[in-house]
């Protein structure tokens, strides 16, 4: 479905878009693959390497809605992956992280609406479930944004969903990368926050591919959330280095002990698919969509009431085997 069709990537320089442009030229044939970002040197480095005829660079803010309305123009389809996600810096630059995930995201919901874009695919994350910090409160009200743009279509095509998933094994920032580091430099034990502590995985490849099937599948107002398996981070520690003790550091601020995608609360929402779940809008849309059934006629059905679907509770589990084979690259 991306044959002959614009794609427009915001936040592109990161892992997830250059992922998702590798994936893009080598399995489609789009007519145009646009980066929008606001790092010069990011872009300049990425076309070193991503450089097809199709491909364009546009140096923006997804705060102004004026260039934002330029770049979109002509374009079918939109990921929304910028954001500014890092916990401890939203804490310290509250306004910034709310100018952005926020403010950002009804720049990108206003474009899309004058330009008339097809579909718009907003990532999200699973502190946006039940949120205890700043970045998770912020990416809640964008995943509300989005799915309530659904309301503002009136008679144009334009659609708007939400991917929701975990931790990206080898995203920047990550742990395996972190211990990967230590393990190099000669550490002498592995820093745990706390023993129990788990956390779903997925590949930045299978994050790309989810989406990229959810573009096929959305009929416009849905979470979508994969099924992945989890690991408890002792574990994870004990596969990347088996000789080295751990260290108990504890939990560091806005940091839970577990992660949730589907919040129990959302439960009456929540549509059980073979290999991920849907929450449905909150809220009745102009046009009628009946979400048990996506439009690659996959069908699902509702969880039980007070279903959780939680990294500590998950049934799916990652052996040392799994993890080191998902994680090779990095290692």
């Amino acid at each position: 479905m991306f044959d002959g069709k614009d794609i427009l990537i915001t936040g592109g320089t990161g892992s997830f878009g250059k992922k998702y442009t590798e994936i893009l030229l080598s399995k489609y044939n789009p007519r145009r693959i646009i980066i929008y970002s606001r790092d010069e040197l990011k872009q300049f480095e990425m076309q070193q390497t991503y450089n097809a005829p199709c491909m364009r660079y546009f140096i923006g803010d997804v705060r102004d809605i004026e260039r934002m309305k330029e770049a979109m123009d002509g374009v079918d389809y939109v990921i929304h992956a910028a954001a500014l996600k890092q916990v401890p810096a939203a804490e310290y630059n509250p306004m910034e992280c709310i100018r952005t995930n926020i403010s950002g995201a009804e720049s990108v919901i206003k474009a899309a609406l004058a330009t008339e874009v097809e579909k718009v695919i907003a990532l999200s994350t699973d502190k946006a479930a039940n949120p205890i910090n700043l970045y998770g409160a912020t990416k809640l009200a964008s995943d509300k944004l989005f799915v309530a743009a659904n309301n503002m279509v009136g008679r144009r095509k334009t659609r708007f969903s939400v991917v929701r998933y975990g931790n990206v094994v080898g995203s920047r920032g990550s742990v395996v990368p972190f211990f990967a580091k230590l393990i190099k430099e000669g550490a002498k034990e592995l820093p745990i926050t706390h023993p129990d502590m788990t956390r779903f995985m997925i590949t930045l490849e299978q994050g790309v591919n989810f989406v990229l099937k959810n573009f096929e599948r959305m009929q416009g107002g849905e979470i979508f959330v994969p099924k992945i398996p989890s690991m408890k981070m002792t574990e994870l520690a004990k596969a990347m280095a088996p000789h080295l003790p751990q260290k108990i550091i504890g939990i560091r601020p806005g940091e839970k002990l577990h992660e949730i995608m589907c919040p129990a609360d959302d439960s009456h929402l929540t549509l059980e698919f073979d290999d991920h779940y849907v929450i449905k809008p909150t809220i009745q849309f102009a046009y009628q969509a009946d979400f048990t059934s996506n439009r690659l006629g996959e069908k699902g059905k509702p969880v039980p009431q007070g279903f959780e679907y939680n990294s500590g509770t998950n049934t799916d589990w990652l052996t040392h085997e799994e993890f080191l084979e998902m994680a090779k690259e990095f290692l």
